[in-house]
């Protein structure tokens, strides 16, 4: 998703890609879903297609902004630097979540999502020459969308009621809803990105990190867009004073 958007900003097309996200309804994402027969559950195809003709279908060299992307080497296991060549491209091979979308054959590589080895790139923003690193985070410390205590409390009775209920034979214990495949593949790749975004911030800590609240955000959401801009304006709006101060320096 950080490629998307950025990549995005960095070509003018910031308020477009806003205003086609508050368009989406569930029926319409539903139908970005293609299903994939070979190394992955999705093929990707239509939302990316889509996103490259409608947003960003430019070079690196024709930006207006300085922008680069994040992708893993799937053979090495390396982190990859993408700042030249199509923009479209390399927003592509940065949002191959692993196992969900296919990988991508750039230069002779399968690239991968580069969050499996940066989450947040500050690093990436510090070779680049940035001064100042404003961080985003949407992966790290979010709630577990499958815990253990997710049984919910009965419904209050009459005594009378209880005491007959208790004449008949005890109810069945309550089923839990197995998570789906894409929920196990999201929920793991979340848990493995959040502790490799915690070790690497430790070293490699931006000026202002924003963590925007999504807990009640899953996978594939991407209807829910309104809701989700205005976690961020809101974890913006808690952090003016940290923003301010470091842009003052």
């Amino acid at each position: 998703m950080g490629a998307m958007v950025g990549a995005a900003f960095a070509a003018g097309r910031i308020e477009q890609l806003e205003s086609w996200a508050l368009s989406l309804d569930w029926k319409r994402v539903v139908g970005l879903v293609d299903i994939g027969l070979r190394g992955s559950v999705f093929k990707g195809d239509r939302l990316l297609n889509l996103y490259q003709g409608q947003f960003v279908q430019c070079l690196f060299s024709e930006l207006s902004v300085p922008f680069a992307a994040v992708a893993t080497d799937l053979a090495t296991g390396r982190e990859v630097w993408l700042r030249d060549g199509s923009v479209s491209d390399a927003v592509r091979a940065s949002c191959t979540v692993p196992g969900l979308f296919r990988p991508v054959l750039r230069e002779g590589q399968y690239l991968i999502d580069g969050s499996v080895v940066n989450p947040v790139p500050v690093s990436l923003c510090r070779a680049m020459g940035a001064q100042i690193v404003i961080a985003v985070d949407l992966g790290s410390h979010r709630a577990r969308r499958f815990p253990l205590d997710d049984r919910q409390p009965p419904n209050p009775r009459s005594p009378r009621r209880g005491f007959l209920t208790s004449l008949r034979s005890p109810p069945d214990p309550p089923v839990r809803r197995l998570p789906s495949m894409a929920d196990t593949l999201l929920g793991a790749i979340d848990i493995m990105q959040e502790r490799i975004a915690d070790a690497r911030l430790v070293g490699e800590p931006p000026d202002v990190l924003l963590a925007p609240d999504l807990e009640q955000f899953g996978p594939f959401e991407y209807h829910r867009a309104a809701l989700s801009i205005a976690a961020g304006r809101q974890m913006v709006t808690k952090m003016l004073p940290n923003l301010e101060k470091a842009l003052a320096l």
